[in-house]
């Protein structure tokens, strides 16, 4: 690395990606670089090792799934010390990513069988004499394209569910974070050490681009809304699957009657955790007339206390300063407020919480995702009026609502994946959820039984158990029994509900 080297800024260096922290600079481990015939090589590896990962059945599969979560328990302190390094986020954040990604690793390997194992389902009219019985079966090998600001839960939550579902995986892991994604990698390696089950590859886009290539089954990617596109159009090429998390806008709405602190600290927490680098997290709150004034003084009390090295980690992509710049400058020169920070929050590599009020619709504060530790908030006549604000936005991934009366009214009306009610966040700690987005914020889902669905394809059987009494689905059928299948239908359907 040259002198001039921006901090977190990724290199390549004689084959090798260099991964730095981008508060300090320092390197946080490198990793080899993958061209396109090394990402072929892993995908038929992965191919190979399919076989034996599906032979061992869901218990087989279930045992080494809980001692990679116990691996990864007993080496906690570890990982979040990897993940602080690498990132720059604090370690007290990195420990609770981890934490959750245990969560849903517990969840998939526990409920895997029950949700995906071959079960029969009733008879119709129609074939009546065939007994039905529905499967999931594995696709094969799934493509992991990880993000950079979870590095450790993100890509655990697809991981997890497609391995439970007897996928093996070949994972790209972000750029800005290969070391991460490297030991996620190796720690299953020492738990299942018999086959290459969980693979990473490393590089910049073009070894993403690479593995929707590769001959993958199915593609789970976390990322900007621009990539996502990216990806799925590579992955057209071949008709590929897909599931795709993207960004989001999120916004939190304060009914009349809520808990304002309780609200204020939530939206605190939402929109400044990990920096505001977060996909769900809290960008715009709208708040009831009656609060709104109680709950701005209450949001810039506590946002302000938070200091930045401590409680707010450095931006982890450098570019994304400039965004984050931009949408403040943008937000008060089309006459909104800074109630605190502002013009000055950002000095690189850290940005200091910002909240700003009276910024307008049409500002990219509240059209764009910032991606920083700001946040909006907008004073609405009623929960309504706040609803359709929070719903004016192609993204749809996450949301919260704080109120009591209304409160999961409200929230059913949230155009939007998850919602926390009272809450944020919160979705994401429990593993038996789904999680994921509409419009722009993608879709599919990964967590909870939808996510296992989501890597394995179901299969239908029908199985004959005695003769045709009402032979419908032959040419040997004769137009009495024909009408008699009609009797049968009016007899069973020809009432009025």
């Amino acid at each position: 690395m040259t002198a001039t080297h921006v901090p977190g800024l990724p290199v390549i260096d004689d084959g090798w990606l260099i991964s730095t922290n981008p508060a300090t600079g320092e390197e946080a481990g490198r990793v080899p670089v993958a061209d396109e015939k090394a990402v072929i090589a892993a995908v038929e590896r992965a191919k190979e090792a399919a076989v034996w990962w599906q032979g061992l059945g869901f218990d087989g599969r279930k045992t080494r799934l809980l001692r990679w979560r116990t691996l990864i328990v007993q080496r906690i302190e570890e990982l979040a010390e990897l993940v602080h390094r690498e990132s720059g986020k604090p370690l007290a954040d990195g420990t609770i990513e981890a934490v959750a990604a245990v969560e849903h690793l517990d969840w998939a390997a526990r409920h895997a069988k029950k949700v995906l194992g071959p079960r029969r389902v009733r008879t119709r009219i129609l074939v009546a004499e065939h007994s039905g019985h529905l499967e999931y079966q594995p696709y094969g090998v799934v493509g992991v394209i990880g993000p950079w600001n979870y590095p450790i839960v993100t890509p655990v939550g697809p991981i997890s569910g497609a391995l439970a579902a007897g996928n093996t995986i070949v994972f790209k892991p972000s750029e800005y974070t290969p070391v991460t994604g490297q030991w996620l990698a190796d720690t299953f390696a020492e738990v299942v050490p018999e086959h290459p089950v969980l693979q990473a590859v490393h590089g910049l886009g073009d070894v993403g681009g690479a593995l929707c290539r590769a001959g993958v089954n199915k593609v789970a990617f976390t990322g900007s809304t621009a990539t996502a596109k990216k990806v799925m159009a590579a992955c057209a090429e071949n008709l590929v699957p897909v599931v795709l998390e993207a960004g989001g806008k999120d916004a939190l709405i304060v009914d009349a009657d809520a808990d304002v602190t309780a609200a204020a600290e939530a939206a605190v927490w939402g929109a400044m955790t990990n920096a505001g680098q977060t996909c769900i997290g809290i960008e715009r709150v709208y708040a009831v007339e009656g609060v709104y004034d109680q709950f701005v003084e209450a949001v810039v009390a506590k946002a302000g206390k938070l200091r930045t090295g401590e409680e707010i980690g450095p931006i982890t992509m450098p570019r994304q300063l400039d965004i984050i710049r931009d949408h403040i400058e943008d937000a008060l020169a089309k006459g909104g407020r800074a109630v605190l920070g502002g013009a000055g929050a950002v000095q690189a590599p850290f940005v200091s919480p910002t909240v700003l009020v009276d910024v307008p619709e049409d500002s990219s504060e509240i059209r764009e995702e910032t991606f920083g530790p700001t946040l909006t908030i907008t004073k609405v006549r009623d929960a309504d009026e706040a609803v359709r604000k929070a719903n004016d936005t192609p993204y749809g991934l996450g949301g919260s609502v704080f109120g009591k009366k209304n409160a999961i009214r409200i929230a059913r009306r949230l155009r939007s994946g998850m919602v926390a009610v009272n809450g944020t966040l919160t979705f994401v700690g429990m593993g038996n959820l789904p999680f994921g987005g509409v419009g722009e914020s993608g879709f599919g889902r990964i967590h909870g039984e939808d996510g296992l669905r989501e890597f394995a394809r179901a299969k239908a059987i029908t199985v004959r158990r005695g003769p045709s009494l009402l032979p419908a689905m032959t040419f040997e059928r004769t137009p009495a029994q024909v009408q008699q299948i009609v009797k049968a239908l009016r007899l069973l359907y020809g009432r009025k509900p």
